[in-house]
């Protein structure tokens, strides 16, 4: 690029989990350490990337369709590039310009960091490039990227599964579990803070079996203990744990850990034991539940949130029950559910037993309107409670009509606050940090409409207000082992409510 010439210009469009979603910061840094900037805001990019997710049984027609309405974009501009990546991408493979032949690059979950190249390469050539590899090429975290929030950010801690779930695809998309070593994260972590983050989630497809690679169990709650010496670091979360997999150690370490937050999603998959030993689940009700019990000893105020899939094979009306029992008994705070989706490659794919779509949709309402009223009173329980809460950036829909804010309490809670009040220091941002008091619980969100009890001015604030995010570097360093963690000052409060 001469001097006088315009940068090319970007937009990734992210589809699925957290991985995805962390995985598109990585292709964002490299897209700019290459040269491309961000397209402005309704200004038509020079390059779109999707970055893709094979989850769910419509993600192939979403992804297809989508392609299909850019087709006239890119006869009207030859120069525009297309990508897709993720795991639908790592599925279909050359499938992907077969049915779509205006795309210029394919690439897959192994090599992420292909991505510059291969649409350079696709220039030059002037035809497609599809590269997909069976195994790792390079670790994600040593790619650098950008981060979408200023104030919370995402670190892995792992890549990869080694679970065998009958109805999931992940672990053949995303391969075997791959470790980072702590110092690695670790140097992450304090490089984000360096930048102003205030929270962090460490994330990993199994995440709480970190550290199997390098033969230590108790990796993962040493791993957290350790976030308690980053000094500056005031909130570290985590997703998602398999209970098979879950051991006291980690509870206590949440407990005891006064930056690592009482939230807890544990997924649940299915009540019913029968069922459960049919997705390979390696747990039953009974241990999960226990589980449950034992974090609620330690931690009374967490807030426990999970998944649950309706409408397995074979699934019947008193495996069905099973499930509403022990989400009755439960609790959670709020559930991900879902309705069963048949996707090729799993061996749940060709099991008997596939139930109709309108047994399925029956029992995923019942399930849906039990699990709100929980919510619903769980939440109205908290009504008078004082919170602490990390000013988040659109998650409130309404926010703009209201004339309130939104952000995240420390157990994961939406709030929805009026920003107002003698504390106010000249205007509460995204970042910011304010105490307030809730007036109001609704099944998916609590409000808080009095005066802020207090409110605290944040460099993550300073940085939202100048609409910059936090860029890192890859970062590769540091062999297994945790040191002591630093004396640290103690927090504004606990990661509580």
């Amino acid at each position: 690029m001469t001097e006088n010439q315009q940068p090319r210009t970007y937009v990734i469009r992210t589809f699925g989990c957290q991985m995805n979603v962390h995985d598109s910061e990585r292709l964002a840094g490299q897209l700019e350490d290459a040269g491309y900037a961000p397209a402005a805001a309704g200004a038509k990019p020079d390059l779109i990337v999707f970055n893709t997710c094979a989850v769910r049984e419509n993600a192939d027609n979403k992804l297809y369709g989508t392609l299909g309405h850019l087709r006239p974009d890119k006869v009207a501009n030859p120069d525009l590039q297309i990508a897709v990546g993720g795991c639908l991408a790592q599925k279909d493979r050359g499938e992907i310009v077969k049915r779509a032949p205006w795309v210029d690059v394919v690439f897959g979950t192994h090599n992420i960091g292909s991505l510059p190249t291969l649409l350079e390469r696709a220039r030059h050539n002037a035809e497609a490039e599809v590269e997909i590899l069976e195994s790792l090429e390079t670790f994600p975290s040593t790619l650098p990227a950008r981060r979408e929030s200023s104030y919370a950010s995402w670190v892995s801690v792992s890549v990869g599964c080694n679970n065998t779930c009958t109805f999931c695809i992940v672990p053949s998309l995303r391969g075997k579990e791959r470790d980072r070593r702590p110092g690695e994260i670790l140097a992450e972590v304090e490089a984000l803070v360096a930048e102003g983050v205030l929270e962090v989630t460490l994330l990993g497809q199994n995440v709480n079996s970190y550290g199997v690679e390098f033969g230590d169990r108790l990796a993962f709650g040493k791993l957290l203990r350790a976030t308690g010496g980053i000094d500056g670091l005031e909130r570290v979360r985590f997703t998602s744990p398999h209970p098979a997999a879950f051991t006291s150690d980690v509870i206590e370490a949440m407990a005891e850990t006064p930056n690592v937050c009482h939230q807890l999603h544990m997924p649940l998959q299915s009540g019913s034991d029968r069922v459960l030993r049919e997705m390979k689940r390696s747990y039953r009700s009974a241990r999960f539940l226990k589980i449950l019990d034992e974090v609620r000893a330690a931690m009374p105020d967490a807030a426990i949130t999970t998944d649950i899939i309706v409408g397995f094979p074979g699934e019947t009306e008193e495996d069905f029950q099973a499930t509403l029992d022990v989400v009755a008994e439960a609790r959670f705070s709020s559930a991900f559910t879902f309705q069963y989706s048949k996707r090729p490659g799993t061996p749940a794919a060709t099991m008997a037993g596939q139930l109709p779509k309108e047994v399925v949709q029956e029992r995923y309402d019942r399930l849906v309107e039990l699990q709100n009223a929980i919510s619903w009173e769980e939440n109205k329980k908290l009504v008078g409670r004082k919170v602490e809460l990390l000013v988040a950036e659109g998650e409130g829909r309404k926010d703009a009509e209201t004339h309130r804010m939104s952000g995240r309490a420390r157990d994961g809670r939406l709030v929805h606050f009026t920003p107002a009040g003698p504390a106010v220091d000249r205007g509460v941002r995204p970042g910011d940090v304010v105490e307030t008091v809730v007036t109001y619980g609704a099944p998916h969100h609590l409000v808080a409409d009095g005066d802020l009890l207090s409110h605290r001015r944040t460099r993550a604030g300073d940085n939202a207000e100048a609409g910059l995010r936090p860029k890192t570097s890859g970062v590769t360093l540091g062999l297994p082992g945790f040191g002591a963690p630093a004396a640290r000052p103690e927090p504004v409060s606990g990661c509580a409510l």
